[in-house]
């Protein structure tokens, strides 16, 4: 018995989104707000910069990108003080390690958040200090 090809794969959705469901292009701003945050590896505090930059500039306009952005920034700024911190204890050697597991956490969270942002749903870092509310 064979299935038949139509069966297989859905046919696409027409359909409008969802009451209250992000639109795709709100997922897609508040998906860069989180991977902007990656422009930290080549520009001192890009990771701060570039989801405070989107989130200025889209959080009137778009609410998940406002809540998405806020959380990408409050995030971030918890990471660099954390990072100064750590740089700090490397004085006792700690801080090596310290810094090492950051950077391999913040790297993980980021990517999940990002991909929770492009499906559509609110993310919330964990041990993140709520400063921009």
């Amino acid at each position: 018995m064979s299935v038949p090809p139509e069966s297989v794969i859905p046919p696409p959705s027409n359909e409008p989104p969802m009451a209250g469901a992000p639109s795709a292009e709100e997922r897609q701003w508040a998906m860069f707000a989180h991977l902007s945050a990656l422009a930290g590896v080549i520009i001192p505090l890009g990771s701060i910069i570039g989801p405070l930059v989107i989130w200025l500039i889209k959080k009137d306009t778009m609410p998940f990108v406002n809540d998405q952005g806020k959380e990408a920034l409050n995030f971030n700024i918890t990471v660099a003080i954390a990072a100064i911190v750590g740089w700090i204890l490397c004085f006792i050697l700690i801080g090596f390690l310290v810094l090492a597991v950051l950077a391999i956490g913040w790297l993980v969270f980021v990517i999940i958040a990002t991909i929770k942002a492009n499906e559509g749903t609110t993310y919330r870092y964990p041990f993140t200090l709520r400063l921009v509310s």
